[in-house]
């Protein structure tokens, strides 16, 4: 079975161990980019990483967009929500249906 875990300020993800996630506390990109790739090897499925770290690994990240396995999915931290979950959403319906149906005007 796959382990789930999470990637972020202290602040932001030591709250998530009530859930049974594996909490990992980064102060930097290179930190978290380095425990990114560290449980990736690890056999996580799924690898939530706050919205301010998800934005800073953009390159580590697409090295796995093409992978089944692990599912790395963004998160609001302490700070707020940067709105990149909803933007990922939109990113994956338009490579599926090849089109904007969620928030097209038309």
């Amino acid at each position: 079975m796959n382990k789930i875990g999470i990637i972020g300020d202290a602040d932001s993800v030591l709250g998530f161990k009530v859930f049974g996630m594996d909490a990992f506390a980064c102060e930097t990109g290179e930190e978290a980019a380095e425990t990114l790739h560290r449980i990736v090897k690890e056999n996580y499925g799924i690898i939530y990483i706050t919205e301010r770290f998800y934005k800073e690994l953009g390159k580590d990240i697409a090295k796995y967009e093409e992978l089944r396995i692990p599912a790395i999915v963004p998160v609001p931290g302490i700070d707020g929500s940067y709105g990149m979950g909803l933007s990922n959403v939109k990113r994956a319906v338009e490579k599926a249906v090849g089109a904007d149906i969620l928030f097209s005007d038309k």
